[in-house]
């Protein structure tokens, strides 16, 4: 996976994932019809931390693209663009606190932990619903989104999800988790 447990990738890592990205770029050009490949590789190679959270966001089924493009700051933003929540990000609880204050039947693991492990960050309410414009995800599952801290003061966490030709934001407590339910990251390259 990583090249002696440190977060970077191999040479060999780095180019097949430029060159995934780069094909899923050109197949989808909707996501992101004013940018340029070049532009964006030419980030990509600058920033090697960034490849690496990248490559987890391929590695556990996020198929991440270029979605938005901070003009000011000069920053292409990631999201993951699998058509349901990524397959190696499902059944985890929100959060660690929600994790840990399960009795019984625990998930391996919590999307904000994993996140954070990841170098990316869980989509916004907001980002979700941008994502959506582009093309319909979640259709047949769901996924954890940032939640504000008073709901989460409360134990709750919020997730969305697509049907009927709408977005629907949920809540549910932050300790519960599905086998459909994953989440969503976002990167700022």
């Amino acid at each position: 996976m990583t090249s002696s447990n440190k977060k970077e990738l191999s040479p060999e890592q780095r180019e097949e994932l430029i060159s995934a990205l780069k094909a899923r770029f050109e197949k989808n050009m909707n996501r992101h019809e004013e940018l340029e490949w070049a532009k964006v590789e030419a980030k990509l190679i600058a920033n090697p931390d960034k490849l690496w959270s990248l490559h987890e966001m391929e590695r556990t089924g996020g198929e991440p693209d270029v979605a938005d493009h901070d003009e000011k700051k000069d920053e292409y933003i990631f999201y993951d663009c699998s058509a349901e929540s990524p397959k190696g990000r499902r059944s985890v609880c929100y959060d660690r606190a929600g994790l840990e204050s399960r009795k019984k039947h625990k998930p391996e693991n919590n999307a904000i932990d994993m996140a954070t492990d990841m170098g990316i960050e869980l989509l916004t309410e907001e980002q979700y619903r941008s994502l959506q414009e582009l093309e319909n995800f979640d259709m047949k599952t769901s996924s954890w989104v940032q939640t504000p801290s008073d709901i989460r003061d409360l134990g709750g966490a919020l997730f969305c999800d697509y049907r009927f030709g709408h977005v629907f934001l949920y809540h549910n407590g932050a300790s519960s988790y599905y086998g459909v339910r994953g989440f969503r990251g976002s990167l700022r390259v």
